[in-house]
């Protein structure tokens, strides 16, 4: 996602390098640039001549920062600006000092609504919330069953009448539901409609006068680009919501919703969809937003991902097996897996400050490695895994492993020595030396990119990356269909 954006922003910069100072002159290229980045990013046309005016009144009024270069104080300000455009800070989901919180959902059919009820609720039982979801769209095929083998799969239970039942009746019972169970959180899945329509407005606001709920969420596709904020903007005026989530933002998407729904709509982007995966709902920051925009990574939500996947004193471990050269095959096949589990390794990759600039192709090349790696480490017995140096010395080892896996022995012979560079180096390094880290060549051929965020006076990532969270049980009790 934004990667059009953030090579179009990219010209923008380069305008203003080797200039002295900003200036009304040499900064209207920089402008058209932006303004030309943005329009193509679907961004809204106020909202793009707001934020110009903007990025331009605040740039001719900055004071020169000594050791500053005038394009990478001009990013700054852009930074800034998207920030304030895109909310300044996340608004969590409200919680109701008397239980249960009700969750309104609402949506056009497509967007993904039946499953972001379902994410939500995921995303909730990490934080140590119990939710009941309650499936009121009796009117679009197999939705309820949708909505229950979801429920089924995270372990979460489902409130559900049938496709006959009143759907403001279903949202009723629901809530009386989740208070005879005790569970803090209702999630309501309300029908949607293929267009705004007078029925669709009625039920949700007959539902939303029963129910009284805390927060009324609407789930919007993120490739509608601007379209996304008019939409929030209509259910806004006619519903009244608390709030957004982006759906499809890993998609073919421009960027132009998540600049536009907060200005034009004047409600938050609380959540954004990054998968198809249940697991692949994330808190909308702002500020990690911006970063990611202008191709600085986000280390803040990398982070959290790896929190929620490792376990502290698994890893631990593995760190004193890596500066001990102990770390083996078997350790390496593990770290990939966990890799997979945190995302693809190119979503995983743009979140490091330095990386935005890798191209799709270089991306791709690194997750062909990564597929070869893992087959070969495959075809090696358990003893070789456990021991590399077996590899190492002898040609016959090599063989039977290439001919199991179906590559060549070069292949595996450049593997194991790739490894074992790497384990050398490792050992280096926790004996004081600090050599340069070239990774795994042989895994990422080729990879690489300067920080080009990594300048003087740029102040990059914001606030601090919080207190680390105990690894989850996420083997909870699951109810099943009510």
């Amino acid at each position: 996602m934004f990667d059009a954006l953030a090579e179009s922003l990219e010209d923008a910069w380069k305008k203003l390098r080797g200039q002295d100072k900003i200036r009304e002159s040499n900064i209207q290229e920089a402008l058209r640039e932006v303004r030309r980045a943005l329009l193509g990013a679907d961004v809204n046309l106020q909202v793009v001549k707001d934020f110009v005016a903007e990025v331009e009144t605040k740039a001719l009024g900055a004071d020169v920062i000594a050791g500053v270069r005038p394009d990478q104080q001009f990013i700054k300000i852009v930074y800034d600006q998207l920030v304030e455009v895109m909310g300044e800070t996340n608004v969590p989901l409200a919680k109701a000092e008397t239980s249960p919180t009700v969750v309104l959902m609402a949506g056009l059919q497509g967007t993904g609504k039946t499953t972001a009820t379902a994410k939500l609720a995921l995303h909730l039982q990490k934080l140590e919330r119990r939710a009941l979801l309650v499936a009121t769209d009796v009117y679009r095929p197999a939705a309820i069953d949708q909505l229950v083998t979801l429920g089924q799969q995270i372990n979460v239970p489902v409130f559900a009448m049938g496709t006959d039942a009143d759907p403001v009746e279903i949202a009723r019972q629901g809530v009386e539901k989740a208070k005879e169970m005790g569970v803090d959180t209702v999630i309501i899945d309300t029908a949607g409609r293929l267009q705004i329509d007078e029925n669709m407005m009625g039920e949700l606001a007959r539902i939303k006068e029963i129910v009284q709920p805390h927060e009324t969420l609407l789930v919007v596709d993120a490739m509608t680009g601007q379209e996304a904020a008019n939409l929030t903007r209509t259910f806004h005026e006619q519903i009244g919501i608390t709030g957004a989530i982006l759906t499809k933002l890993d998609g073919d998407t421009r960027g132009g919703a998540a600049l536009s729904v907060r200005r034009i709509s004047g409600q938050p982007i609380k959540f954004v969809g990054v998968g198809e995966k249940v697991e692949a709902l994330q808190p909308f920051y702002p500020d990690r937003m911006a970063s990611r925009i202008l191709g600085m990574g986000d280390v803040l939500t990398l982070v959290e991902k790896a929190q929620e996947e490792i376990d502290l004193v698994d890893a631990a471990k593995m760190q004193e097996k890596m500066m001990s050269a102990k770390f083996d095959f078997t350790d390496f096949l593990k770290q990939m897996r966990l890799l997979k589990n945190m995302g693809s390794l190119g979503g995983m990759l743009k979140m490091i400050p330095g990386m935005g600039k890798l191209s799709n192709e270089q991306l791709s090349q690194g997750e062909t490695q990564l597929k070869r790696a893992e087959s070969m480490i495959n075809s090696m017995t358990k003893e070789e895994r456990g021991n590399p140096d077996l590899l190492s010395s002898s040609p016959s080892r090599r063989r039977r492993v290439a001919r199991g896996c179906g590559y060549g022995e070069s292949d595996v012979s450049k593997l194991v020595s790739d490894f074992t560079k790497m384990r050398s180096l490792m050992q280096q390094m926790s004996q004081g030396a600090m050599p340069s880290m070239p990774g795994m060549p042989g895994l990422f051929g080729g990879m690489g990119g300067g920080n080009r965020m990594a300048q003087p006076g740029w102040r990059g990532q914001q606030g601090g990356a919080g207190k680390q969270k105990k690894k989850k049980d996420k083997k909870k009790k699951g109810f099943g269909t009510l």
